[in-house]
């Protein structure tokens, strides 16, 4: 189930942020100086393969794959996104249903949502 990391570290220029997480995911949601929801990230299967789908208000989306720096034998380098088109909607948006249950509402309601207008 996703709780609620509190005081999570903001970032100048992105607006106010608030970060949902749990062993397997991660729900960053990104907010306007006006308070609206300005946009999201839906990070999962981070035990795995993980990938994640990215919102923004201006209406687009990426799902992409994670790098996450690995590389035997070298130090690891810092996790950036790369290409991934392999998106089961239906599926993420039922595990997302199912792990957002107890956070905010409005919140579960919108990126499920989102999640299932993805193309």
């Amino acid at each position: 189930m996703l709780y609620e990391i509190q005081n999570p570290r903001q970032i100048e220029g992105e607006g106010r942020r608030r970060w949902f997480t749990d062993e397997n995911t991660d729900l960053i949601i990104w907010y306007s100086d006006e308070g609206g929801l300005d946009g999201f990230q839906y990070c999962y299967d981070k035990n795995s393969k993980e990938r994640c789908l990215t919102w923004k208000k201006t209406g687009s989306y990426v799902h992409a794959g994670v790098d996450d720096g690995e590389v035997y034998g070298q130090n690891k380098m810092t996790p950036v996104l790369v290409s991934d088109g392999v998106f089961d909607k239906w599926s993420i948006a039922d595990e997302f249903k199912a792990i957002s249950s107890n956070i905010d509402k409005k919140i579960s309601v919108f990126v499920y949502r989102k999640i299932v207008e993805y193309s």
